[in-house]
């Protein structure tokens, strides 16, 4: 059973939280689609190891940032807003030295909580085929020693199961008790592939769950209502605001190659007074001010 947090952490809130409901993280790239989160009304966020690799480097998601890397464009989210954020860890980054290293920098970067994967690197996202999968006794001293790692005892250690798509179901709702003895706050079901499947994971594993409602994968869409109804307590949109930015961002480079112009698509793009306020660029402006009338520049003697 999950244990709600009791220190004043965006760890324990986010403990807190997954204790009182099913919360819905959509996810984020970048620290501008977190703050939209956070402003539309989401209570947590999501940060995409898809989303970093793609948007940062430009690489598939096969492992290509180091955890460095990571950790830092996390933490830049994460920062940005006052909700807790879970982070993608890929596969710790190593054995059990480097995920105890990774535990400790992404709780310095202020995240709330991280996942590992189970699979052998080089990684693959969890709904393409070609996975293959480390030993369960591996992926348990990793669990362990990322619960040795961390510094706030809030902090979430989730473990990701890939192996309904590799060993099929029965050895996924294995790994996910054995993880769940090793020590992990939740257990992240990947690549489930029916409701039947949520149904029966949850009934046979138990714990606190994470679901992946990823666009254009294994998984069918359930809503987060149903997910509820089912006991998943996690709920995560990965790359949905990606994908339809890269979409809408497609069609206006189209247009602009046309038409020589944007000024028709003006009532498509956010306004330059919608991202300050977002951005919450009269504080800056502010505070410089404010420094400027306590500390005058006098003229020279």
């Amino acid at each position: 059973m999950l244990l709600t947090g009791s220190s004043g952490s965006r760890a324990a809130a986010l403990r807190r939280l997954v204790a009182e409901k099913t919360v819905a993280m959509p996810g984020a790239f970048n620290a501008p689609v977190a703050m939209m989160a956070e402003r539309t009304g989401f209570e947590a966020v999501y940060i995409s190891g898809a989303g970093l690799v793609n948007g940062t480097g430009g690489y598939p998601d096969v492992g290509l940032l180091g955890m460095d890397e990571m950790a830092r464009e996390a933490g830049y989210i994460a920062n940005a807003v006052k909700v807790p954020c879970i982070c993608d860890a890929d596969t710790g980054f190593g054995e059990a030295w480097q995920v105890m290293r990774t535990v400790r920098a992404y709780e310095r970067e202020g995240l709330a909580g991280l996942h590992l994967e189970d699979q052998v690197m080089p990684k693959r996202c969890g709904h393409l085929d070609g996975k293959s999968l480390i030993g369960v006794e591996a992926m348990q001293r990793k669990i362990a020693a990322a619960c040795e790692a961390r510094q706030d005892p809030d902090f979430m250690i989730i473990a990701r199961c890939d192996a309904r798509a590799v060993a099929g179901f029965a050895e996924s709702v294995e790994r996910g008790r054995r993880y769940l003895d090793a020590g992990a706050d939740a257990i992240f079901a990947e690549a489930m592939q029916s409701r039947d499947e949520f149904a029966r994971y949850a009934d046979e594993v138990g714990g606190a769950l994470l679901a992946n409602m990823t666009e254009f994968g294994k998984s069918p869409h359930l809503t987060v209502d149903e997910f509820a109804e089912l006991g998943y307590r996690m709920v995560i949109f990965p790359m949905s605001a990606f994908r339809a930015m890269m979409k809408a961002v497609e069609g206006l480079f189209c247009e602009l190659r046309e038409k020589g112009t944007l000024a028709g698509a003006l009532d498509r793009m956010q306004t330059r007074e919608d991202l300050y306020q977002l951005l919450d660029y009269d504080a800056y402006t502010q505070l410089d001010a404010d420094l400027a009338a306590r500390f005058p520049e006098r003229d020279s003697p």
